[in-house]
């Protein structure tokens, strides 16, 4: 399996587990999206195209910022979910499409948005179909979420990673990086020569977690996903006995959430 189609099979994941992912998953900092509304000087009114809603994790907060907005989501099921969600926002359309082929309006976008999701689209358009639909110095804006540990230390994030190499060695990755050792998009944004990366703003915040809730959580990732049943079952005990042995019972997870703002040339 090439990379092309290993990347279409593991974004169609999401698909089979909507109403888990909009429920376990969480949404963004408030401060994400001021700061995108002033760094590409939207208004009510503002057309948005966004690449990959989901189930309307970003969505409503940019509808209820008056933007007019159009979501493009692969998955049906996860269409439904943002559809339902947007029902009471008049200036929110959701379309079950692949980006990719999809056929846009003539109208050109203020902006393209794209929240955890701009990874899944093929390098060939990437950034070459966004550039296409924006107006005359239109942005991007790409919002990105990572896991990260602000401290090394020893415990839960770290010793996790046993578990992983027991039942699931083919997803095992590095303990999470500190914040600082996260990459933003703006290299990549400069080197597909469709962009200016105008600003880059970060994001630290945390969640903490009951066993069900991190396991509601994992769930929901395309790599957890595409396991079997079986090795899925054995992976979620351990780490479910492993969250029992915390102090509390719970564990602490921090988000690191990026956002890169660039203006068309």
């Amino acid at each position: 399996m090439d990379e092309s189609e290993r990347r279409h099979r593991l974004r169609t994941t999401f698909e089979d587990v909507a109403e888990d992912y909009d429920r376990a998953r969480p949404g963004y900092p408030t401060a994400v999206f001021d700061d995108l509304a002033e760094l590409a000087s939207l208004d009510r009114g503002s057309r948005i195209l966004e690449i990959g809603c989901g189930t309307g994790k970003a969505t409503v907060p940019l509808a209820e910022r008056g933007f007019d907005v159009v979501c493009v989501e692969l998955g049906e099921q996860l269409a439904g979910v943002a559809r339902a969600k947007l029902a009471s926002f008049p200036n929110a359309d959701v379309v079950h499409a692949r980006f990719e082929t999809w056929d846009a309006p003539s109208a050109p976008f203020d902006a393209v948005v794209s929240f955890t999701a701009f990874h899944w689209i093929d390098p060939d358009v990437r950034y070459e179909k966004p550039a296409r639909l924006l107006r005359e110095n239109g942005v991007l804006g790409v919002v990105g979420s990572h896991h990260a540990l602000p401290e090394p230390r020893a415990g839960f994030w770290l010793d996790v990673q046993d578990d992983y190499a027991a039942v699931t060695p083919e997803i095992l990755t590095d303990p999470p990086p500190h914040p600082d050792d996260v990459p933003d998009l703006g290299d990549e944004i400069e080197a597909s020569r469709r962009f200016r990366n105008m600003a880059v703003r970060r994001y630290l915040w945390e969640v903490r977690y009951t066993a069900d809730e991190y396991i509601a959580v994992l769930d929901t990732y395309s790599g957890h996903r595409a396991l079997g049943d079986e090795r899925r079952a054995r992976l979620y005990e351990r780490i479910r006995a492993r969250i029992a042995a915390e102090p509390e019972q719970t564990v602490t997870k921090t988000y690191l959430t990026t956002l890169n703002v660039a203006e068309r040339l």
